[in-house]
């Protein structure tokens, strides 16, 4: 090959060079960027874990790449309400909060039926109805649920074998009888406490509440819609607490002390969500590893056959906002990330799968010892109130007059009739 090279030579060349070139910036130009705002636990379960990425073949496909936003809870849902206030934002998806989605929020984003129609989810019915109906607002969905903490009940099975329980209770009153024996100082020496609750959530009074029939809140903002029922949860919460069997610092117990009296055997019963399981039983920092196990947190044997428990689940979802740009890309993101495959493989990767039938699947299932209890419970959970504006002053009005009651200064009775007074100002008109 000749070292030298004519003129015309030179410029077709340089000519082919620069075609090439701008070729590579145009194809380089046309790679998308969807932005999506999540938190750090919704990317970790799409991208790394035992299923590897599981959004490549999907960035893959539509010739994108992701731009990850990541922020904990609620500096993510400022922010994504912000963004969604705006004239326009970058944000193709946001994660958000079930019990955040209200009326005036919900208005911030882009009413997906109407997609769902032209390019239907894969089976959407599969995914838990509590979970879809938290994301129908006025009647239209506006978001696709992804991700849920629901709630069981855990026990240490080596406390009760050394109580002499041979199994974990069917019926409420069943675990107050047993939450009352494993108040005892163990083989060990240690003190242990038949139950541990925190003081400063909803969901445990909810969840009392509910064993009988009750609840908080129901999905037509009816305060306390059955009085007595919520009193019954009551009376056993102080029964317990009068019997030692909650903590004595019970009105300063938070979650993470659940978590740390259960892996150190100080406590019998706690209710956490199912996801917990892991946690409780690391050999590293359990006292019990492999003998801490869940069930569906029971109902009283008063409920009758046409009232259901319904656990508390608290779940995340993917919404549009209504002032983005490509909403179409969009869709095309939720509907993977919603699909039974991808579902799949987020579990595999962490995440709490949706979809009940998740849960019978062998790659998932078989690394997880409470699968079939977790899909039973999933199907029948419902969040611990519904979305509204003064839901968090709603909230700890609740657990002061709950509080009140469990540590025995005001009678059930009246902590209701608190409850009702103080909180129906609140509810939406």
């Amino acid at each position: 090959m000749p070292l030298h090279m004519t003129r015309r030579a030179l410029l077709t060349t340089a000519m082919a060079a620069g075609a090439t070139s701008a070729l590579g910036r145009l194809a380089h130009a046309q790679v998308k960027t969807p932005n999506v705002l999540c938190h750090r636990v919704h990317q970790a379960n799409l991208t790394t874990g035992a299923a590897g990425n599981v959004i490549k073949p999907w960035e893959d496909k539509n010739n994108a790449q992701i731009s990850w936003t990541t922020l904990d809870s609620n500096p993510l849902q400022d922010r994504l309400f912000r963004e969604a206030s705006l004239s326009e934002t970058d944000f193709n998806v946001g994660y958000v909060i079930d019990n955040r989605m209200t009326s005036q929020i919900a208005s911030l984003f882009e009413p997906l039926d109407d997609l769902r129609k032209a390019e239907p989810i894969e089976d959407f019915d599969d995914i838990a109805e509590g979970l879809r109906q938290s994301m129908i607002v006025g009647g239209k969905l506006v978001g696709v649920p992804v991700r849920h903490a629901t709630q069981g009940l855990f026990y240490n099975e080596e406390l009760l074998q050394e109580a002499g329980i041979s199994a974990p209770p069917n019926t409420l009153e069943e675990l107050v009888e047993q939450a009352k024996k494993l108040t005892f100082t163990s083989r060990s020496g240690t003190p242990v406490v038949g139950m541990i609750l925190a003081s400063d959530l909803a969901v445990f009074p909810v969840m009392f509440a509910r064993a009988f029939g009750g609840d908080f809140i129901d999905k037509q903002f009816k305060v306390v819609p059955d009085s007595e029922a919520m009193e019954k949860g009551l009376s056993v919460l102080a029964d317990l607490f009068k019997a030692g069997a909650l903590p004595r610092s019970y009105a300063t117990t938070r979650n993470d002390d659940m978590v740390t009296w259960m892996q150190q055997g100080r406590a019998a019963f706690a209710v956490l969500p199912f996801a917990r399981y892991a946690q409780l039983n690391n050999k590293e920092q359990s006292t019990a590893p492999g003998k801490i196990k869940a069930i569906e947190f029971p109902g009283s044997k008063t409920l009758d056959s046409g009232h259901e428990m319904h656990p508390v689940v608290e779940s995340w979802a993917m919404a549009i906002p209504a002032n983005s740009t490509d909403k179409k890309l969009s869709w095309s993101y939720i509907r993977f990330v919603a699909s039974k495959a991808a579902t799949l493989d987020m579990a595999r990767n962490g995440n709490g799968p949706v979809r009940t039938s998740t849960y019978a699947e062998p790659s998932f299932a078989g690394s997880l010892p409470q699968a079939k209890v977790e899909a039973a419970a999933l199907a029948k959970a419902r969040p611990a109130f519904p979305a509204f504006p003064e839901a968090a002053r709603a909230q700890s009005t609740f657990l002061e007059e709950v509080q009140l009651a469990v540590l025995g200064r005001k009678s059930p009775k009246e902590a209701v009739a608190a409850i009702v007074d103080r909180v129906k100002p609140l509810m939406p008109a």
